[in-house]
């Protein structure tokens, strides 16, 4: 019954425009998934909690850095959390009821929170579209200051962000515009439950992936390049049925024109199979 209700919780977030997705509250339902015995009162409360803590230390007009030291105070100093750099690859780190417990998360778990407790106080806070290590930017009037709640709050300055870059992309990369780009809650839901997609794939557990998948569908049913990943998970598994469902799916929401081709190719082909 726990987990139907938290699949409708979801099924509404997937419904509503990207703004008014409460982002920590839709986090702690995708973790609610695989604990479904867990009562998420506490949780709630407890990010609920971190904006309270914020607005005690908080004074109006307050320039950016002092609400940055707040911000820091709050999440790592009273409350503890770290990112986990020891067991970096746990799933626990990418499912925020486990990240709240064990205080240490990934850089995007950890941004969730940051960014909902600086919402709480009105802060322009956002996440932003850097690959492979989520950071947060905060905004007042026309000055920014990008911050990693992974390490703490620090700040990254532009040499940071290139050495930051090169660590995952390679030598030869180098920051573009888009690196800086605010992305919406919906994509941030996303990028958490990826981390554990991509985790499930690493151990070659299709069927984990498929589901996971399935979930980030939930939360954003028209996202045709997922519909058209899980259709070919699903085609490995050797669930050609829905993999075509899926894939029919795919061609029905919005698609970058470069991948139609390759989805109604594979469509066809599986079509083709199933007679």
């Amino acid at each position: 019954m726990a987990g139907e209700t938290t699949e409708r919780a979801l099924r509404a977030v997937g419904g509503l425009a990207d703004e008014e997705i409460d982002l920590a509250d839709a986090a702690l339902l995708l973790g609610a998934l695989d604990l479904p015995n867990v009562s998420l009162g506490r949780y709630r409360d407890h990010v609920e909690r971190l904006g309270e803590d914020v607005a005690a230390l908080a004074r109006a007009g307050e320039p950016m850095e002092r609400r940055r030291r707040h911000l820091n105070a709050v999440l790592f100093d009273a409350h503890g959390y770290a990112g986990d750099a020891e067991s970096y690859d746990a799933p626990e780190n990418a499912n925020l009821l486990q990240v709240i417990d064990r205080r240490v998360g990934l850089p995007v778990s950890l941004g969730i929170l940051y960014i909902q407790a600086a919402r709480a106080q009105g802060w322009s806070v956002d996440g932003l579209a850097f690959p492979g290590h989520f950071l947060v930017r905060m905004d007042e009037g026309d000055r920014r200051v990008i911050v990693d709640p992974f390490h703490r709050g620090q700040v990254l300055e532009a040499g940071h962000l290139r050495g930051l870059l090169k660590q995952f992309q390679g030598a030869d990369a180098e920051l573009e515009p888009g690196h800086y780009a605010p992305v919406g809650n919906r994509a941030i839901l996303l990028r958490l439950q990826n981390n554990i997609k991509s985790r499930a794939l690493q151990a070659s557990d299709g069927a984990r992936a498929a589901a996971i998948l399935e979930r980030m569908l939930v939360i954003a049913p028209e996202a045709g390049g997922l519909w058209h990943e899980l259709g070919m998970l699903r085609a490995r598994l050797g669930t050609i049925k829905s993999a075509v469902e899926a894939l029919e799916r795919s061609l029905a929401c919005p698609l970058p024109e470069a991948a139609r081709p390759r989805v109604e190719a594979a469509l066809a082909s599986l079509t083709t199979s199933l007679h």
